[in-house]
């Protein structure tokens, strides 16, 4: 009897988990390995939206991921007050600015992890500090590891986000900043936090957002224009912003898990090298500002393992995978012309055409049309077959 293919994934969240199920129901002999000293918990709300869907309904997860949904119900933008201004539109279909499967990204990347057999290998506090062989030549990939380990395997795959240090072991790639900043963090719940994501602007190229979770705490975000890069002191930043912003200042103050991103899309020319292969944010990050960020990981696992099932050679399934996933993800990452200047207004002029511009956006005709640019993760190709030999 033949020996399973061995697969290598570096990475332990979202995309790197779909990769190890996907693979492993293919018939590949699985190592997730992962930096972090433990399973990463918590995080921000993700959604699962367009093709993905199909993809979790063939993990059969959907019920799971929708009973860990935040309980999120719409997306409101706020004044000063508080009071809503306009209500995003939904055009039904489960994909508005608040999709139907709402979840926190720990939550989610749980619910993939609870799903694996336990032939799947989860090593933490480890990860790639060379990697001797690329498996160019029908060779195997050759691995060191931080612990002194050497690794092996006929597939080594690289989930381990937007600045991973395995990646820029092998490839070149162009990172993209986008000049904008966005702080994270969990705060207490309070009696007037209700069931919408509520979105405030403020002048100077601020937002401030409060989204309901599921654990009875709300998760806020600090959201900026950052031409330079450096990280300002946030009371600094957001002196005199307005709403709750003194409530969300507080807030990280005393948080255990607020964290900071300086928005940067990841441009690659190739996702493979011999038996390489960049997944998720490592690959193609689109960042908040492009959305389906989650929905991206979690098909690109499922595209990755059908396309090695289908084909014989490594290079050309690793070929057909990016032939695949390449036209959703360069449609993602393509953003409207000055849709920076229009999002985070720096001007009181420039936000009251903001707000002009909203009302104008969600009047009756042309709701239809916002409403389809939620769509994010939408693809014209149907998926490959995958036919599980698990």
């Amino acid at each position: 009897m033949t020996a399973p293919r061995r697969a290598l994934v570096t990475g332990g969240s979202i995309a790197g988990l779909s990769a190890a199920y996907w693979l492993d129901r293919t018939g590949w002999d699985v190592t997730v390995l992962e930096r972090s000293a433990g399973f990463r918990t918590g995080g921000q709300n993700v959604d699962v939206r367009g093709v993905a869907r199909e993809v979790l309904d063939r993990m059969g997860l959907t019920e799971a991921i929708r009973s860990a949904n935040t309980g999120e119900t719409g997306t409101v933008i706020v004044d000063e007050q508080g009071d809503t201004i306009v209500r995003l539109p939904d055009d039904g279909s489960g994909e508005g600015a608040t999709a139907e499967l709402e979840v926190l990204r720990g939550d989610f990347a749980d619910a993939i992890r609870q799903a694996l057999p336990d032939r799947v290998r989860l090593v933490f506090d480890d990860a790639v500090v060379a990697v001797d062989e690329d498996g160019s030549d029908g060779r195997p990939v050759t691995v060191r590891t931080r612990s002194g380990a050497t690794l092996q395997a006929e597939l080594l795959v690289v989930a381990e986000g937007v600045r991973s240090s395995t990646r820029d072991l092998l490839f070149t790639v162009e990172p993209r900043r986008l000049g904008i900043t966005m702080e994270f963090g969990t705060i207490p719940r309070i009696p007037s936090d209700d069931d919408t994501w509520r979105w405030y602007n403020a002048v100077e190229g601020r937002q401030v957002h409060l989204r309901p979770d599921n654990h009875g705490t709300t998760r806020a975000m600090l959201a900026y224009t950052n031409d330079d890069g450096e990280v300002p002191d946030r009371r600094d930043r957001y002196a005199g912003a307005g709403w709750q912003t003194d409530r969300v200042l507080d807030g990280f103050a005393h948080s255990d898990d607020v964290y900071v991103d300086d928005l940067t899309q990841i441009h690659a020319p190739t996702w493979h090298r011999g038996s390489v292969v960049l997944l998720g944010d490592a690959a193609w990050c689109v960042t908040p500002m492009g959305g389906g960020g989650s929905s991206l990981a979690l098909t690109g696992g499922y595209v990755l393992a059908a396309s090695l099932a289908d084909e014989s050679d490594t290079a050309s399934a690793l070929g057909a995978f990016e032939a695949w996933m390449r036209p959703l993800v360069d449609r993602i990452q393509t953003m409207p012309s000055g849709i920076k200047h229009f999002a985070y207004p720096q001007t009181k002029l420039g936000l009251a055409a903001q707000r002009a511009a909203h009302h104008v956006l969600t009047s009756r005709p042309v709701a239809p049309l916002m409403a389809r640019l939620t769509h994010t993760a939408d693809s014209d190709q149907p998926l490959p077959a995958l036919e599980p030999t698990r």
